[in-house]
């Protein structure tokens, strides 16, 4: 296909858009087939487990780190065991469809695919094929041309610095990147350093989504 749309690189979120993922302590508790202790979903338990694992998917604490810590946070109500059995059932399923919107990205001359994802090294490791042979793993992701993460960066969306290290370390300049996610926030911090950027809806069809995105932007012509 010839490309003319000024696009150079497609760039995904990853939970939300490629991957399903649990959106609450609650879901991932019952994915996990344990309970929700009381102590852990109080609102100050709540709030302490978001800076923790924020600060595990900017790569300051190490899984080890995060697991004492969360622990901590939710008064070890849950063991360390039973808090990583938790925090590997918020990755569910690749969304159908994403494999082959993937393969249609490389048939077009002159586009790459990327990813920047806030995440973590425990999750960001299971793009790789039997990386924990108990659990599953989500490859449609390892295609994708380049692949940056938070935890790695240092930096979390939305923030501009983690967009700016994106555009330093694959070459691109900001108009030439389209960009998708599900969180408004991280849509709109992109747009306003200049990115193309489309919001998803996690809870539809994110590859057809993307598709009507892809044709409008005028990287998918048919």
């Amino acid at each position: 296909m010839d490309m003319d749309s000024g696009v150079r690189v497609v760039c995904f979120d990853w939970g939300g858009v490629i991957l399903r993922i649990c959106r609450s302590w609650s879901e991932a508790c019952a994915a996990a087939g344990l309970p929700v202790r009381e102590a852990s979903a109080s609102p100050e338990v709540t709030g302490t487990r978001k800076i923790v694992a924020e600060q595990y998917q900017r790569g300051v604490l190490t899984t080890d780190e995060f697991l004492v810590r969360l622990q901590s946070a939710v008064g070890s109500v849950y063991s360390t065991t039973e808090l990583l059995r938790i925090h590997d059932h918020y990755l569910i399923e690749e969304y159908p469809g994403i494999d082959r919107l993937i393969d249609r990205l490389h048939e077009v001359r002159g586009v790459k695919t990327a990813m920047l994802s806030n995440t973590n090294e425990a999750h960001w490791a299971r793009q790789r094929p039997a990386a924990y042979p108990a659990l599953p793993s989500f490859t449609s992701a390892g295609r994708l041309n380049f692949r940056h993460a938070s935890h790695v960066l240092g930096h979390a969306k939305p923030s501009a610095e983690i967009y700016r290290e994106f555009e330093r370390r694959t070459g691109f300049r900001a108009n030439e990147i389209l960009f998708f996610d599900d969180l408004n926030e991280n849509v709109v911090a992109a747009r306003q350093i200049g990115w193309r950027s489309e919001l998803v809806d996690h809870t539809g069809d994110t590859a057809a989504q993307m598709t009507g995105y892809l044709r409008a932007h005028g990287v998918f012509r048919d």
